[in-house]
């Protein structure tokens, strides 16, 4: 019989947010950015998206170091019209970039109807679940899409051209959970690829090692139209331009990214959008067994009231490059 696994260490968001603030200024990050991030890092870590949470820091601070990612980034908006906006998020992060745009398509959505605000210039902003459950927490229906580093085949082809190129969309459900929809366009998320082991079958082409396209041509076109909003639409980087978080450089990624949000409540008013969705849900949930159908998002629901509970966990490995970063930066680690 083998031996139980230890349980992994669970902390306090604030005691989390504390830790990150402080390594992130002692790294020189601009405090708005420093914000962005520790909150983005928090929340992916407490939803159980480890790959996106604080695994992700030690590769973003080398970036900060080598000067691919600009700490100190100025980021501007320009209006295009009353309804649309572009953001030069200035080679800073992609969080920081993301929550900025999300905010302001929101704002837009609620003065307009509809708000839509694309990004250039930017990096890995974490996952797209995190922005639009902020603009469904406002009561607005989101889509965000992001391209990213090229590692995807196109279907039918066997060398990388586009990256996993992920898309994300929301929509309140009142007091209940809401509907999140959140994934990559690629057979399986680069940080899967990137963490080794045996990949599925069918998954990465032999002779390159590109992962494929999610189900073959209809995969490959919903990351085609990915890259033509976030990355053509934009004026960021197109497929190969896309630089990587892993790799060393002198330049900016430029992942682009494109926020959409309307106002559900100019179309039908909140209660009878609320009612339609809760209409909806009761079909989906009553077209199998109970318990056996379960809505996109439920268990990263459950994982957050988890965490908020129980605090949020940190595998083993995450914990020790953070002790490794804060030793590096002269800052307290984080208690054992």
């Amino acid at each position: 019989m083998s031996a139980e696994a230890p349980p992994i260490p669970r902390f306090p968001a604030a005691v989390l947010e504390a830790f990150a603030s402080r390594l992130l200024a002692a790294a020189g990050v601009a405090p708005d950015q420093a914000a962005s991030v520790t909150e983005n890092l928090i929340w992916n870590d407490a939803a159980g998206r480890h790959n996106h949470g604080f695994d992700r820091l030690p590769a973003m601070l080398e970036r900060l170091r080598d000067g691919t990612i600009a700490g100190g980034a100025a980021m501007r908006f320009s209006d295009i019209a009353p309804t649309l906006a572009r953001l030069d998020a200035a080679g800073g992060f992609g969080q920081h970039a993301g929550r900025l745009a999300i905010d302001r398509a929101v704002g837009l959505a609620r003065a307009e109807g509809v708000g839509i605000v694309g990004v250039a210039n930017s990096h890995f902003f974490g996952t797209g679940a995190f922005f639009v459950a902020r603009a469904a927490a406002a009561g607005m229906i989101a889509f965000a899409f992001s391209n990213s580093y090229a590692k995807v085949a196109a279907h039918g082809g066997s060398h990388p051209v586009l990256g996993t190129n992920p898309l994300a969309f929301a929509a309140p459900r009142g007091a209940a959970d809401p509907l999140i929809v959140d994934f990559s366009t690629a057979s399986l998320a680069g940080s899967t690829q990137r963490a080794g082991g045996e990949m599925p079958e069918g998954a990465v082409d032999e002779a390159t090692g590109a992962l494929k396209p999610a189900a073959g041509a209809k995969g490959f076109g919903l990351a085609l139209m990915v890259e033509v909003l976030a990355g053509v639409l934009t004026g960021a980087g197109i497929g190969r331009e896309v630089g990587s978080l892993y790799s060393p450089g002198t330049r900016p990624a430029d992942s682009g990214h494109l926020f959409m949000v309307l106002d559900p409540a100019r179309w039908l008013g909140p209660e009878a959008f609320v009612a339609r969705m809760e209409t909806l849900v009761d079909m989906v949930a009553s077209s199998g067994p109970d318990g056996a159908v379960r809505l996109p998002g439920a268990a990263r629901a459950e994982a957050l009231r988890m965490s908020a509970a129980q605090g949020i966990g940190l595998t083993p490995a995450t914990l020790a490059a953070l002790g490794h970063l804060a030793g590096a930066y002269g800052i307290d680690p984080l208690p054992a």
